[in-house]
């Protein structure tokens, strides 16, 4: 259960700092206008796609912090179904890192060690073949 619970903290600085820090950030520039303040100048991507929509961008990033949330939650609640979420998430996670470069090494670390310590801890000592 250790493991788990460092799991879900991992999750929630994860969901909590990176993901709805973005969305905290994207509050100046809903109330000066975005003629005034340019959230260009303080997110970057590679990919010219993403630099385009960084509004779309914030918006998703404000969904998959809240997701993690809950997955940290249920983890927290030794819920199975909070297992299940986190363990989708940190996966699709790791899928799309790539693409969302910068960021996206921090999102690798933090979700990749959560994946690896919910893994560790729902596998145990299990060997593949006995």
């Amino acid at each position: 259960m250790k493991k788990y619970k460092l799991a879900a903290f991992l999750m929630i600085i994860h969901g909590g700092c990176m993901e709805l820090g973005g969305v905290f950030c994207f509050i100046p520039a809903l109330i000066l206008g975005t003629d005034k303040f340019d959230i260009s100048q303080y997110f970057s991507f590679q990919l010219p796609y993403y630099q385009d929509n960084l509004t779309m961008m914030i918006v998703m990033g404000a969904i998959y912090g809240v997701i993690r949330l809950i997955g940290a939650i249920g983890l927290l609640k030794n819920k199975m179904w909070g297992l299940a979420l986190s363990v989708i998430n940190c996966v699709i996670t790791l899928a799309l890192m790539t693409f969302l470069l910068p960021a996206g090494i921090m999102d690798g670390l933090l979700a990749g060690g959560a994946l690896v310590l919910m893994l560790m801890q729902y596998f145990g000592d299990k060997k593949i073949v006995e």
